[in-house]
């Protein structure tokens, strides 16, 4: 459940977003997570629409199975909302979510100060859970680059990154986030929270209906 909370005055910063939308859903019966609605509207249109008081610079959705439907629902949501959305087709998905992210680290072209990648089957995702990741971005000890939340033990979603960080993974040839977060576990901060949010993602139609979604 989500719990009301304050935050501090963080410093403004250039935000980019980066959703990954290539998935098959395949324990969906190959649907597409992106398009399942909550409240009459696609979770990618909820999540668009939560994100516009951040002004983000750069929104790149990564699209690769089920592109067709998925790059439509996002043209009609380009109209009259963010300038900065772009899509980006992952022509081999098969490959998994590591080349999904790669291959959006490598197409991004704004000057960020950090960059949120966000899954496209978080339903309780908005502009809290996302203020609250910058929150904790702007209280950082010195090292720390990237804020990882965590609920109960478990790691969540989205991950924010700073823009040094990015530049480094970029550096190596085929490097992922994950990957780097592996090796490099001193840049991490952890954000210990109470909100279920960044944990409840979709994957079965038990989810779907417990989440009082729909096709």
């Amino acid at each position: 459940m989500k719990t009301s909370r304050s935050y501090s005055q963080a410093p403004q910063y250039r935000v980019a977003v980066l959703m990954l939308a290539a998935g098959e859903g395949s324990r969906l019966g190959s649907h597409p997570k992106a398009l399942l609605k909550k409240d009459g509207k696609t979770l990618l249109e909820s999540f668009v629409t939560s994100i516009q008081p951040l002004s983000p610079i750069e929104f790149l959705v990564i699209t690769g199975y089920h592109a067709d439907i998925i790059e439509a629902e996002f043209q009609r949501l380009n109209v009259g909302r963010l300038s900065s959305m772009r899509v980006c087709r992952n022509l081999a998905p098969e490959n998994g979510l590591a080349s999904s992210v790669r291959l959006g680290l490598e197409t991004l072209k704004s000057e960020f100060d950090v960059l949120l990648i966000a899954l496209s089957d978080q339903p309780e995702i908005g502009v809290g859970e996302i203020r609250e990741l910058l929150d904790a971005f702007s209280q950082r000890q010195q090292g720390e680059e990237v804020i990882l939340p965590v609920f109960n033990g478990q790691r969540g979603n989205p991950v924010l990154f700073s823009r040094k960080v990015i530049e480094e993974i970029l550096a190596i040839p085929e490097m992922n986030c994950r990957a780097y977060m592996d090796l490099y576990p001193a840049k991490i901060r952890l954000m210990q929270t109470d909100n279920r949010a960044f944990v409840l993602d979709i994957d079965t139609p038990r989810d779907v209906d417990s989440n009082k979604l729909t096709f």
